[in-house]
């Protein structure tokens, strides 16, 4: 049990059965929990029901023994109401529940996970403010240059990067953030005792050790499309905002983008080339106007920080020496020949500034370097066009 926690034993341990019974995003059971608490809503789910089996998974599930187990393997139990308590994750139960599908019959899913499961010393109460960056498995050489310039950036302002550990954008915003010397945690779509992809084993296993890898899936779990989707409310959820690099127009990671927006949390997506297969999800979200386009770290701080915090400065481009000119000054050295020499009148007349303040011009031209006196009247100096 967690010692520091004012939750009840007898709440946690209904939490943990119906962890290990129910299928992530249940949104049947995470709504009796809201509704009754977990005791009165495990002892519910507990009643047989026709085309079910739920009941007969919960009955085989001993809560304690599976803490126990827990704890030998480094794995600790979160739930509502201890202090380690990702307190985003309750947001879930106040928003529209996610379909599995597009026909419209598809079962729904969402809400509040009835715990945490989690393996790594970080406190999971040092992930505020963190950002999701995420993306596609299959990223371009381009993805992978600009995650790992934005992770890199966030690394460095101590703001957490949270991602879901798998192949292509979610290993590079991992990897960059860890070799700029941040914090990241990995939440996963199977057990944090189970390792997907095999490819990422060096990676997870470092988290683990060094950081923290997190599920609503008991330890054992594997992976299942249906779960990886489910995950994706959690890494929304838990982030302040949400940074997506690249995704084809079926990538999974568009359903992380869209649990942030049902979350009212920031959406903010990198452009890619307007021929980019990867990029053409991320474009689609800018052309709806239901992102804010990002092209660095530095945006992103912008967009996630304080009133006032991280403002980037409008781009320009390059200072060139005229840039410095006054209104006058400005308008008169335009009607400066560069080649055959003209008098202070011609200039006026062509510049419509009277004479007087012509002549002034010129003068304070001249002394500066843009324009030079000869015969016959006045031409721009060598190299001041």
């Amino acid at each position: 049990m967690t010692a520091t926690s004012d939750v009840p034993d007898a709440d946690r341990l209904a939490r943990v059965a119906l962890s290990c019974a129910v299928e992530p995003g249940d949104l049947v059971t995470s709504r009796l929990v809201a509704d009754v608490g977990p005791r009165k809503a495990l002892e519910s789910q507990l009643e047989p029901k026709a085309r079910s089996s739920l009941h007969e998974r919960l009955r085989e599930v001993d809560p304690e023994r599976q803490l126990e187990l827990a704890a030998r393997a480094g794995i600790r139990f979160l739930v509502p109401g201890d202090p380690e308590w990702p307190r985003g994750l309750d947001d879930l139960d106040h928003v529209e529940p996610a379909r599995t599908g597009d026909d419209g019959e598809s079962p729904c899913f969402g809400g509040t996970p009835p715990g945490l499961w989690v393996r790594g010393p970080l406190a999971l109460t040092d992930l505020t403010g963190s950002v999701a960056v995420v993306g596609s498995r299959a990223a371009s050489v381009y993805g992978v240059e600009v995650t790992r310039g934005i992770c890199g950036q966030l690394a460095l302002a101590r703001r957490p990067v949270v991602s879901g550990g798998a192949r292509g954008i979610d290993f590079v915003a991992h990897d960059a953030t860890l070799r700029s010397g941040g914090v990241s945690v990995a939440v996963l779509a199977c057990g944090v005792d189970q390792v997907y992809p095999e490819h990422n084993r060096p990676l997870l296993a470092h988290l683990a050790a060094e950081h923290a890898v997190v599920s609503e899936q008991p330890p054992g779990s594997r992976p299942t499309r249906l779960r990886f989707l489910a995950r994706n409310r959690l890494i929304a959820a838990m982030t302040r905002g949400t940074v997506l690099v690249e995704a084809a127009l079926r990538s999974g990671a568009l359903n992380t983008v869209r649990w942030a927006d049902q979350l009212s949390r920031p959406v903010m997506c990198v452009p890619g080339p307007v021929t980019s297969y990867t990029s053409a999800g991320a474009h689609l979200w800018l052309r709806g106007g239901g992102a804010i386009l990002v092209t660095g770290g530095a945006d992103v701080l912008e967009v996630v920080g304080r009133p006032g915090e991280h403002l980037v400065e409008p781009p320009r481009g390059p200072e060139r020496p005229r840039d410095g000119l006054r209104g006058v000054e400005r308008t008169v050295l335009e009607q400066v020949p560069a080649g055959e020499a003209v008098d202070a009148d011609a200039i006026a007349r062509r510049s419509l500034v009277h004479v007087r303040d012509t002549v002034r011009a010129l003068e304070r031209l001249h002394h500066k370097g843009y324009v030079t006196r000869v015969v016959g009247g006045w031409r721009l100096a060598p190299g001041a066009g």
